[in-house]
Formats: C-alpha cells, sequence, structure tokens
C-alpha cells in the first residue's frame, strides 16, 4: 500500500530522524524505537547549541527556543531551534519536536516526532504518532492511541488490513495536513499529505492526500 508508506507521507528532509526513518517501509514500524532514537541524537547534536538539562541529562532544548516556565518537560526529549512550548505543555517523554514547531498551552506529546514547522498549539493530544512537516492540529484536536478493547491496532486502508502488532499507536499525518478542531483521529488514522479534515470529525483508517474529509460517507478531492 504505497500511499500510507513513509516516503509517500513525509519529506525526510525537514527531521533530524530522517535517516532514523529512512529504515522503515511503514511509519508505526518506527514508534518503538522513538527513545532510543533520541537518545542516538543527542550525542550526535552539538551541545553548545543546547541547554541539558534533566537527571539523566536526557533533556535537549535548543537555546533559540521559547519554553514557558510552566511547561513540563520530561526525557529524553529534543526541542529543535525556534521552536516554541508554551504555557502548561505537558511533554512525557520520548518526544522529538522539530525546528520552528509549536507545542501549545495544555497541550501533551508521548512517543512521537514532530517534523519542523509542525503545531499543535491548543489542547492537543499526540502520542504514539509522527506528524509531518507543516501538519497541523487545530484546538482540541487528539489522537486515540488504544483501542476501546485493548487490541492490536490495525491501519485499515479501503479493503487492505495492516497489521501493527502494536496496542498503542496513534495518528501519521502526512506534510501539510490540517485537523480540524475538536476532531478525533482513532488509533492508527492515516492522513495523506496536503489533506484538510473538518472540525469535529471523527477519522478512522486512511484518508488519501489532498482530500477534503467532513466524515467517511462525505470526501472530495482537492481540485
Amino acid at each position: 500500500m504505497e500511499e500510507v508508506k513513509i516516503t509517500s507521507l513525509f519529506d525526510l528532509t525537514h527531521t533530524i530522524a530522517s535517516d532514523y526513518l529512512k529504515g522503515f517501509e511503514y511509519p508505526w514500524e518506527a514508534l518503538a524505537g522513538i527513545k532510543d532514537e533520541i537518545l542516538a541524537l543527542q550525542e550526535k547534536l552539538d551541545k553548545s547549541e543546547y541547554l541539558i538539562s534533566g537527571e539523566k541529562n536526557d533533556i535537549y532544548i535548543h537555546k533559540t527556543a521559547k519554553v514557558a516556565p510552566t511547561a513540563c518537560i520530561n526525557g529524553p526529549c529534543i526541542i529543535g531551534a525556534g521552536t516554541e512550548v508554551r504555557h502548561c505543555a505537558f511533554i512525557r517523554g520520548s518526544a522529538l519536536v522539530g525546528s520552528n514547531a509549536v507545542v501549545g498551552n495544555s497541550t501533551e506529546l508521548k512517543n512521537v516526532i514532530i517534523f519542523d514547522n509542525a503545531q499543535v498549539p491548543h489542547y492537543n493530544y499526540v502520542g504514539d504518532s509522527i506528524l509531518g512537516y507543516r501538519a497541523h492540529m487545530g484546538a482540541g484536536s487528539i489522537t486515540s492511541n488504544v483501542k476501546s478493547d485493548n487490541s492490536d491496532v490495525t491501519i485499515k486502508a479501503g479493503v487492505v488490513e495492516l497489521l501493527t502488532g502494536r496496542r498503542k499507536v496513534g495518528a501519521f499525518l502526512g506534510d501539510h495536513a490540517e485537523i480540524g478542531c475538536n476532531s478525533v483521529l482513532n488509533p492508527g488514522t492515516v492522513i495523506g499529505k496536503n489533506t484538510n479534515v473538518y472540525p469535529l470529525s471523527m477519522v478512522r483508517g486512511f484518508v488519501p492526500e489532498s482530500t477534503i474529509y467532513k466524515n467517511k460517507n462525505e470526501r472530495v478531492t482537492k481540485q
């Protein structure tokens, strides 16, 4: 299923995890190793450019990033250059946040790769997910990363079902994806590049690139 592969969703020049992601075919395959990848990247970074903190010295915040004093950041974590982490943001750990990104007020991140210029600016939960370059989640939109029956997540793309072998899988947003306010991305949702999701939508499965999505029965291709 070409459309849900890493190469179809993301321009890998916009993340320092590019070499890591190139080692996988599908984005959910990368979730298990995010923590170790962050630790490996920290060894390669120019430490003079970062403020390093945490009990294990595993929180790296670029000196040009703007972090509110009320934000809670746990390691391992990397916050890129020019990124803004706003009031009461909660980074639980295993979060790789790119350059010029926004982590907003009361937003929670856990086990994620956030590409450069991506924004989760207001009351978002993003867990076990990857957000592409300039992806944007509107206020209150969240990723749901665990099924109600706690079974492994399956990626559904039309009649095709791809097994992830993981109980926790959030969402994968292609470059320039736009998620409307108060939408819920159910476990294993994949949003293609340049796709817009209406506010208050409940999304499950795969939405192709350059689509306008209102619900599973109302979607059109951008002209």
